[in-house]
């Protein structure tokens, strides 16, 4: 496959104060309480942190352990080191409501704000890394040559070093890439990917928990080498998720027996190590409408038959062993 895409090109929506997926009307009638949705503007969330002190407030509570226990107001005054502590209050209020919570403990991170720790201290949204080309396990589908990865822009490539095949392409944050040897950068890479899509084909998005929508689709005469994708759509943040369809069963139960009993763990097993999970030329089209896929999954001289309909369900498997090539 010409690589894996993760796109954010319909625009996001950021909910406030929202501990749920608003509820139907007779959820809430069951619930028998009051649902109350509040939205801050993208700008309005960027503007209130765009502020060195309100980042310091944020690096403290983290430094104070505020994901377990409440940090009170001096301990965090204290460890701001600012002089003026209204000036200092100013700006933790400023925070207080969306990124913080204020409880009669004293305060603690809110979902948004503990967002944004991570994204910040990891290096998310600060760094910016790059890694030139180091060899990697396997070899290619197309043409058994070697492969070899690298990372630039905040994205991890996979690549044949004779065809040029790229058989993964998606990113993945700098903070992955610190103080590990190319061997484990690849692991925590296998890890990320496989449950973005695991967890996506299961319609969660794994960017903001919101429902996911999932279609195939079927384009013979497209430019792509990709005939058949799978689209994951997030209907609340707009995260958009498109691969081959065979990456998506990586946690199918019949999938990962029919592996386990040959040895191998998909758990931990790079998947790029397998055609079906990179390419779509295990993938047979049985029908076009409704669209009907039949994937063909090959280990150790036996077959696993996947029957997959438009909604990527697996409505039927067969097995065949001991296939002569």
């Amino acid at each position: 496959m010409s690589g894996f895409s993760h796109e954010t090109d319909s625009e996001p929506e950021f909910d406030g104060d929202v501990e749920r997926d608003s509820p139907s009307t007779a959820e809430r009638d069951h619930l028998g309480t009051e649902f109350t949705e509040e939205r801050m503007l993208p700008a309005e969330a960027f503007s209130l942190l765009g502020n060195d002190t309100r980042i310091d407030i944020l690096q403290a509570m983290l430094d104070e352990n505020a994901d377990k226990a409440p940090v009170g107001f001096t301990d965090l005054f204290e460890r701001v080191e600012m002089a003026d502590s209204a000036n200092f209050n100013y700006h933790l209020q400023k925070l207080t409501g969306h990124f913080i919570k204020q409880t009669e403990d004293g305060y603690e991170f809110r979902h948004p704000g503990r967002k944004v720790v991570s994204s910040i201290f990891a290096g998310t949204l600060t760094d910016r890394a790059q890694l030139g080309f180091f060899p990697v396990d396997g070899s290619c589908h197309t043409c058994d040559g070697d492969l070899h990865g690298w990372y630039v822009d905040e994205v991890l490539t996979i690549a044949c070093v004779d065809c040029a095949t790229v058989l993964v392409r998606y990113p993945f944050p700098p903070g992955g890439i610190d103080e590990r040897t190319p061997e484990e950068l690849l692991q925590a890479f296998h890890h990320y990917v496989r449950h973005h899509y695991c967890i996506a084909a299961d319609g969660v998005c794994p960017e903001c928990t919101g429902p996911v929508e999932t279609e195939l689709g079927y384009e013979p005469a497209q430019a792509d080498p990709l005939d058949v994708t799978v689209e994951h759509t997030c209907q609340r943040c707009g995260y958009d998720l498109q691969s081959s369809v065979g990456v998506n069963l990586l946690d199918n139960a019949e999938v990962l027996l029919f592996h386990s009993e040959r040895g191998i763990d998909l758990s931990t097993e790079p998947f790029w190590h397998f055609e079906w999970c990179v390419s779509d030329a295990c993938t047979e089209v049985l029908s076009e409408d409704p669209l009907r896929l039949r994937l063909d999954i090959s280990c150790a001289g036996d077959e696993l038959r996947v029957v997959l309909d438009e909604t990527l369900t697996v409505t039927e498997t067969a097995r065949r062993e001991h296939l002569s090539y």
